[in-house]
C-alpha cells in the first residue's frame, strides 16, 4: 500500500520546479493531487506528467493572492476528490526591485517591489491556508507544509525582500501549528521545509553563467555547502512525503532544512 493512498493534496506552485517535484513525489506515494498555479498551460503539463506514470491529478488554475479563485479551486478539488488532507504552499519567488545588487545599497530598495515580494511569499502562503484548511478543521485531520528558505535563517546578501518574507513564513508556521493544535486537536499539523540552494529559472543566472559554469556567487555557495553541490528538486520529496503522512503524526511547528549542510557549516 502506498504511504499516501486515499489522501488528497493541493500543491500551490505545483507547476514550478520545486513545487512540481513535491507534487510528483506525493502522487507517486498514492495521493490525489491538485496542481495549483496561474498558468493554465504549465499546470496542465504537470497534471499530464503525473497521469503518465499512473498518478491522479487535476488542474487548479488560480492566483494565490486571489481569494475568489482559490475558493473556486477548493470547490473543484472537493467536488472531484471529496476532501483536502494535505496543503503544500510552494508558490513564491523573488522580485528584482526587492534585491540589493552588489553595486547598490539598502537605500536603493524599491518599496513597491518589497511589498510585492512579501505579498507573493507571505500572503500567498497565508491566504491558501485559510481557504484550504477549513476542510481539515471540519475533518480534524490534515497536514500543512509551507515552503520557507535558508534565507529566512541565515543572512544572505542580495535577497533582502525575499528573506524577510520567508522569515515571516517561518513564524507563521510555528504560530499556526500552536493555534491548530490548541483549538482543533492533534490531527492538524503545520510544518515547513527550508530548501537550501536548488537551481531554478529565477536564480539560474545568479548561480551559473551562459556556459553553465559556476558564477562567483555559485562557487561561494558550493564552498559553503559540505556536500559540495546544489540540491536536486527530487531531494525535497522524501521530507515532503514524511511531513504529509502519518509517520510524522507527532511532528508540528518545525522547519526542516534540506540544504546539504549549508546551515550547519561555519565556513571554518
Amino acid at each position: 500500500m502506498d504511504r499516501l493512498e486515499n489522501k488528497v493534496a493541493v500543491v500551490t506552485g505545483g507547476n514550478g520546479v520545486l513545487g512540481g517535484a513535491i507534487a510528483i513525489g506525493l502522487a507517486k506515494q498514492g495521493a490525489k493531487v491538485g496542481i495549483l498555479g496561474r498558468s493554465e498551460d504549465t499546470v496542465q503539463e504537470r497534471v499530464e506528467e503525473i497521469k503518465k506514470f499512473g498518478g491522479e491529478a487535476i488542474s487548479l488554475v488560480a492566483d494565490v493572492l486571489d481569494k475568489e479563485k482559490l475558493i473556486s479551486a477548493r470547490d473543484k478539488i472537493e467536488a472531484e476528490f471529496g476532501k483536502v488532507d494535505i496543503l503544500v504552499n510552494a508558490a513564491g519567488g523573488n522580485i528584482k526591485g526587492a534585491t540589493i545588487t552588489p553595486d547598490q545599497s539598502i537605500f536603493d530598495l524599491e518599496l513597491d517591489d518589497f511589498d510585492k515580494v512579501n505579498q507573493l511569499n507571505f500572503k500567498g502562503t497565508v491566504l491558501p491556508t485559510l481557504i484550504f484548511s477549513k476542510a481539515m478543521v471540519e475533518n480534524k485531520n490534515g497536514s500543512i507544509i509551507n515552503i520557507s528558505s535558508l534565507a529566512a535563517q541565515r543572512a544572505l546578501t542580495r535577497v533582502m525582500g525575499y528573506a524577510a518574507a520567508k522569515a515571516a513564513v517561518d513564524n507563521f508556521t510555528k504560530w499556526l501549528a500552536v493555534e491548530m493544535a490548541q483549538k482543533y486537536g492533534d490531527g492538524i499539523r503545520v510544518n515547513a521545509i527550508a530548501p537550501g540552494f536548488f537551481i531554478g529559472e529565477q536564480n539560474r543566472d545568479l548561480l551559473l553563467n551562459e556556459a553553465g559554469n559556476l558564477t562567483d556567487r555559485g562557487q561561494t555557495i558550493v564552498n559553503q555547502t559540505p556536500m559540495k553541490r546544489f540540491g536536486e528538486p527530487e531531494e525535497l520529496q522524501g521530507v515532503a512525503n514524511w511531513l504529509a503522512g502519518e509517520e510524522s503524526s507527532f511532528v508540528t511547528g518545525i522547519v526542516v532544512p534540506v540544504d546539504g549542510g549549508f546551515g550547519a557549516f561555519s565556513g571554518v
